[in-house]
């Protein structure tokens, strides 16, 4: 039982689990696996984008404009195929990807070159990019009628039993997770969110970091704009406005620590899950939308504080072996 309690991914895996048998004896359907697809479906946005909050997150930033550029690089998304419907769906979505990564560029040159507080410059850059998308379409709509039909059909489409929502958003998983895992720049994230002064004396520029962090999260925040909007087939300008809430509470809830330098992306993948299967089943059972937004924000708190705690004493550990030590 200690070794299970020390591994927060299986904690909140068992935490899913026991939700998800709860739900199911007040609506017995909720546990059949097409039913656990759906939710699964409904959550690979959120998925996607707090794997991309968890790369800041690592490094001791924030990134609250996440919203803001995937609702930004969907209006695009939509108006160029409302335009020119010939594009392609996959130079589409390249254009997006990369346009949502020069966003992220805005924010990490911002923090790196100016040494701007991240949640100063986000809060600003979450403005600009509102404000961008009201200006581009001049607050007008843009209705399923003017999109294509494969521009609104991709993400539908199904592969294997799923459909390709969820494969990309676990071809997300399995990119990220060999990044973030497996690689210098991984490591990187790490070491500046623990210690960004020991980072300098290994040879890791923090400034450089936080950068590419925010850069992958703006990439991702640009794929899941073209997935938004497609899968929902409009576009307009309070596209997921307060959706970057919910994914810093699924970096939260899966043990992403504020502070940096603690996390995973099993963790993150099943801090939104969470979050996923509470946002599904709660209308489900009838539980008012106000009562929703409660259980919602307890959820967040109590996630906040076990990782408080968990951090202290984790530090008490480290310190009575020092004193042992001496």
């Amino acid at each position: 039982m200690s070794t299970f309690l020390k591994y927060r991914e299986l904690q909140l895996l068992a935490a899913i689990v026991v939700l998800v048998a709860l739900i199911s004896l007040r609506v017995p359907g909720f546990a059949l696996p097409a039913s656990l697809g759906n939710v699964y479906n409904d959550t690979s946005i959120l998925i996607i984008l707090a794997l991309g909050q968890m790369c800041v997150i690592l490094s001791k930033c924030i990134d609250l404009s996440m919203a803001a550029n995937l609702a930004l690089c969907g209006m695009v998304s939509a108006m160029l195929n409302a335009t020119f419907p010939g594009i392609p769906v996959p130079l589409l979505i390249l254009l997006v990807v990369v346009l949502g990564g020069l966003l992220g560029a805005i924010n990490g040159l911002l923090v790196w070159k100016l040494a701007m507080p991240p949640i100063v410059v986000t809060l600003g850059t979450m403005t600009i990019f509102r404000g961008s998308i009201f200006l581009l379409s001049e607050g007008k709509w843009i209705n399923a009628h003017q999109m294509s039909a494969a521009f609104k059909s991709f993400p539908r489409d199904a592969f294997l039993g799923l459909p390709v929502l969820s494969w990309i958003s676990i071809l997300a998983i399995a990119v990220m997770f060999v990044v973030v895992g497996r690689t210098a720049l991984g490591r990187s994230f790490f070491a500046v969110g623990g210690n960004a002064n020991a980072a300098v004396y290994a040879g890791i520029d923090p400034g450089r970091t936080r950068f590419v962090a925010f850069v992958l999260s703006g990439a991702l925040s640009g794929l899941a704009g073209y997935l938004w909007v497609s899968r929902y087939a409009v576009a307009y300008v309070d596209i997921a406005l307060g959706f970057e809430l919910d994914v810093v509470a699924a970096c939260v809830i899966g043990g992403v620590s504020i502070a940096g330098g603690i996390g995973s992306v099993p963790g993150a993948v099943l801090g939104a899950l969470f979050l996923g299967v509470i946002k599904n089943a709660l209308p489900v059972i009838h539980v008012s939308p106000f009562w929703q937004l409660a259980i919602s924000g307890s959820v967040i708190i109590v996630a906040v504080a076990f990782n408080a705690r968990a951090e202290r004493k984790k530090g008490r550990v480290i310190l009575r072996r020092a004193e042992a030590a001496a």
